[in-house]
């Protein structure tokens, strides 16, 4: 009796106390609606508890969370709570006991709801996980790489480790969602090879990609955006996924993926329509939370209607932001070029009461933004120049010191020996973009310095030598493109040390046999950037496209072609180069969307080149209209520059391919543009106008600004005689800063281009003389 009776008392616990018909406690907790109904059953059954009934305690009282929107109260409550530390208590006591994804489920759960920098259970849990590491299969393995992650130890041994089975098992990996999850989590432990398998097993694997691997396409991109590599084959397949589940996307992960594709320089006419649309129906619909998200996506593809809508859902809440919400408001602002007076008070407000919150970087966003939208407020450019200095004056942050340095440099303030002293105790760690960014910076901050503008110091002065010689000794050691590429992308005109220019390209000419097709594009960008003429590395670039051609992705066509239109140069294999140019283009017609086809066109044109195919593909019906229905998504200074270029590229085809029959449509669009006021002239124009009446004996002999059949830009007109006398133009007076009346007429010859019999129109394009002969009874050619 005293067996019978040990043994039920046995099976009492074992069974946790309950009649057999009781449903299982772990189904109890999935039912629990809150965290207070979850703790009473972890109270009640405590001492019975397994690992599994744990895990699920935890991995519950989380979804709760998610689907609570706990504050950061309601996370420290749980974290207090007595039934938690029962949790906790019990995670240590069966840690061993548990199998590997309990282990890291649980661990992944416990991070979550840890506030302590340096959490107990998390510093035995993550060594437990460790020792078995070699036994995780794939799956477990990537969730315990996200784990590491989210504390921050992408650089730790563990990871390396991580990272290190992968490489050796990379082949036996077949689901792209756990390959995905990897890749984002060890990006900054491997090396370019690595980079290379993993890219090229991705697009293996992604080839049976659908709807259900959207996770897998958004880390993917963020993976190409952490190693700073915009591979367009598989951009292209993530762009595709996301175009066919737009209904599987929220509003924060449209916006994700345009910050992502932003960073990558990568633009997808379609997805920003489809997006565009999508994200247009959801302002009647969005909470004030979800308005500031909304704002941010579609501040740069909303039409003027739309952006008045959205500006007027941030209007009422603009005081209540959180600093990032306004930082990032503000920030699309900028990109839209707003002119909402009311709400830039109001966000410029909000961000001044946040102003010590924020970090270096975001500091010199917010003044940059400042100044590109002309706010005038010495209230906050005073509070902004002080907070600078004083940071900038303890700041011992490579990164930090070159952003404020940059951030000060536009505001009216002094250089003096502390923050001098400052920025020279990091140069040694600086690479060449962190000198470029420093020597712009300090020279822009000595221009603006009122204080010694007139009077330079010596250590000002020193601090210039100082940078220019760190600089070089940078360029000097640059002895691979690959190891510099990085560098050499981040270096663009705008804000260029023009005495590092003629170095770095010499120290390229000196590596000019590494170019290649990896880095070739890479090249012909920094040229097009830096716009300098080297021949020898065009020729180069020139000789390594023809050769390799079909392994340049089609997006990357136009940064080839750039360098040859900007500079207008000829590769000594001229013929070769763009007949192969044109064959591979003309392949891929219907992968580019329109406005770069146009781009293609219109450097080809401006080299002498007029593709029959390409041409034909443009100016048709339909692709005007997809065009433009693109177009209607731009800012209005892109809308303006792709009209002007399609307008130029017509007149070119007219002129120089008349046998495309290709009709002249821009005569209306060129009239409203001439239309739209007086061009005043430069001083340049002033000089050479009054040196043009000197030689020709009066002003009325030269015409300013003469419209042209196609309205080709030309500065100045006169006409000749036979004898080279010049003719007045009797009734064309003009005055400095105005232009003449223009009647515009559609047809094929100048303006008034009524001339004596024998006279000669002279016109100066540019600097340069042309002459149009005027024959008897001819036509003006």
């Amino acid at each position: 009796m005293l067996y019978l009776r040990a043994a039920f008392r046995y099976t009492q616990r074992v069974f946790q106390s309950r009649p057999f018909c009781c449903e299982p406690l772990i189904s109890q907790m999935t039912k629990c609606r809150d965290k207070e109904q979850l703790f009473d059953l972890v109270a009640k059954n405590k001492a019975i508890l397994s690992e599994k009934q744990v895990e699920c305690a935890l991995t519950v009282l989380w979804d709760l969370r998610k689907l609570k929107s706990y504050t950061p109260q309601d996370i420290q409550y749980i974290r207090n709570h007595p039934q938690y530390l029962t949790l906790q208590s019990l995670t240590a006591e069966k840690m061993k006991f548990m199998n590997d994804e309990t282990l890291v489920n649980v661990l992944n759960v416990i991070q979550r709801f840890a506030v302590e920098v340096h959490d107990p259970l998390l510093e035995v849990l993550i060594p437990e996980a460790w020792k078995r590491l070699g036994r995780f299969d794939f799956r477990v393995l990537s969730r315990f790489s996200s784990c590491l992650g989210d504390q921050h130890l992408e650089f730790s041994p563990l990871m390396g480790e991580i990272a290190d089975i992968v490489n050796r098992n990379l082949e036996t990996i077949q689901d792209i969602r756990v390959l995905s999850l990897l890749m984002v989590n060890i990006s900054a432990l491997i090396s370019r090879s690595f980079q290379e398998r993993l890219l090229k097993k991705s697009e293996v694997l992604f080839d049976t990609a659908d709807s259900s691997y959207l996770s897998a396409a958004k880390r993917i991109v963020q993976f190409l955006r952490k190693i700073k590599c915009s591979h367009y084959p598989l951009l292209v397949r993530c762009n595709n996924l996301f175009l066919v589940s737009v209904d599987y996307l929220d509003l924060a992960s449209i916006n994700k993926i345009f910050s992502l594709y932003y960073t990558l320089q990568f633009y997808s006419f379609e997805f920003n329509i489809v997006m565009k649309r999508k994200l247009t129906e959801m302002i009647p619909l969005c909470d004030p939370t979800a308005s500031v998200t909304l704002f941010v996506a579609l501040a740069s593809v909303a039409q003027p209607g739309d952006k008045k809508r959205l500006e007027s859902t941030i209007l009422p809440i603009s005081e209540d932001l959180t600093s990032q919400q306004a930082l990032a408001v503000f920030e699309a602002m900028g990109n839209m070029r707003s002119r909402n007076i009311h709400l830039i008070e109001k966000i410029v407000s909000t961000l001044n009461k946040h102003l010590d919150s924020y970090e270096p970087i975001e500091l010199l966003k917010i003044v940059r933004i400042l100044t590109s939208l002309h706010i005038q407020n010495k209230e906050l450019f005073v509070k902004l120049r002080e907070l600078l200095l004083r940071y900038l004056k303890t700041s011992n942050i490579l990164v930090d010191i070159r952003s404020l340095v940059c951030a000060v440099s536009m505001l009216p303030s002094h250089l003096d020996d502390t923050v001098i002293a400052r920025i020279e105790s990091v140069l040694p760690q600086c690479n060449l973009f962190d000198i470029n960014v420093l020597i712009t910076s300090v020279s822009r901050w000595i221009q603006n310095d009122h204080m010694c503008l007139d009077s330079t110091t010596g250590k000002q002065l020193k601090l210039l030598q100082k940078l220019d010689y760190y600089g070089n000794q940078k360029i000097q050691n640059w002895n691979n493109l690959f190891l510099h590429s990085e560098e050499l992308r981040a270096l663009r005109r705008d804000c260029f040390a023009e005495s590092f220019l003629e170095r770095i390209v010499a120290t390229l000419q000196c590596l000019v046999h590494e170019i290649n097709y990896t880095n070739v594009v890479g090249i012909a960008s920094f040229i097009s950037r830096t716009n300098y003429l080297s021949t020898l590395l065009l020729d180069k670039v020139a000789s390594v496209v023809t050769q390799h051609i079909e392994k340049i992705h089609p997006f990357q066509l136009l940064a080839v072609l750039l360098p040859f239109s900007s500079l207008n140069y000829d590769p000594p294999q001229r013929e070769e180069f763009f007949t192969t140019y044109i064959e591979y283009l003309n392949s891929h017609l219907g992968t580019l969307d329109p406005h770069v086809l146009v781009h293609h066109a219109y450097s080809l044109a401006t080299l002498g080149y007029f593709p029959e195919d390409l041409l034909m593909a443009i100016f048709n019906i339909k692709f005007l209209a997809k065009l433009n229905s693109q177009v209607g998504i731009l800012s209005p200074s892109s809308k303006n520059r792709i009209r002007l270029c399609v307008m130029a590229l017509n007149r070119a085809v007219c002129l120089e391919s008349p046998e495309y029959q290709i009709p002249w449509f821009h005569d209306r669009f060129c009239q409203q543009k001439s239309n739209k006021g007086f061009v005043k002239m430069n001083q340049i124009q002033q000089q050479i106008y009054k040196m043009l009446s000197e030689v020709l004996g009066e002003t009325n002999c030269v015409k300013f600004l003469p419209t042209t059949p196609y309205y080709l830009n030309i500065d100045f007109e006169c006409i000749l005689d036979k004898r080279k006398k010049p003719i007045p133009y009797g009734s064309h007076n003009i005055t400095f800063g105005k232009l003449p009346e223009m009647h515009g007429e559609s047809n094929s010859q100048l303006v008034d281009s009524r001339l004596p019999p024998d006279a000669q129109r002279s016109l100066i394009l540019n600097g340069i003389l042309w002459h149009c002969q005027q024959r008897r009874h001819g036509r003006t050619t």
